[in-house]
């Protein structure tokens, strides 16, 4: 039997934080201590997430995949 690791925290964790460099104008901690991404930051992405981002610049909103610019 082989074992699969899947540690889906980690992968988004390395997707988001090791591979890329983030820029000090890319995000900010809201009151709660939650980091939330800029609009900038999401147009330099390229396509939207899907996450119900609070700054999401694509049309239509929230939907993964969606390249289109507001």
């Amino acid at each position: 039997m082989m074992l699969v690791k899947e540690d889906w925290i980690y992968d988004l964790y390395v997707k988001e934080f090791i591979k890329h460099k983030h820029l000090p104008t890319d995000f900010y901690y809201s009151k709660d201590g939650i980091m939330v991404m800029t609009e900038d930051y999401h147009k330099r992405r390229g396509s939207c997430c899907g996450n119900g981002c609070l700054h999401c610049p694509y049309i239509p909103k929230h939907q993964k995949g969606a390249t289109d610019i507001k």
